[in-house]
């Protein structure tokens, strides 16, 4: 899903629409509750989903880590356990 995609879910969850080649200009709404969101609203919004994916990376890779110290192997050897290169 590209980020115009997020961004507006994330701005009108229940809205369904179509646009051309990831361009704000076209969309056209097919349901929409109350205003359309603003280009500047949808800007932010793609900013907030992209910031969203980078704490969510991090997180992952700190549990992930954890685990890995909980269990008292490196990653090679997980990688190594679970059939990897």
């Amino acid at each position: 899903m590209n980020y115009l995609v997020k961004a507006i879910h994330k701005l009108k969850p229940n809205s369904q629409f179509q646009f051309t080649d990831n361009d704000y200009s076209t969309i056209k709404w097919d349901v929409l509750d109350g205003e359309a969101p603003t280009q500047k609203e949808i800007d932010a919004a793609i900013e907030q989903v992209k910031a969203d994916e980078i704490t969510e990376a991090e997180s992952k890779a700190t549990a992930r880590q954890a685990l890995l110290t909980k269990l008292g192997i490196t990653a090679e050897e997980a990688q190594l356990l679970l059939g990897g290169n």
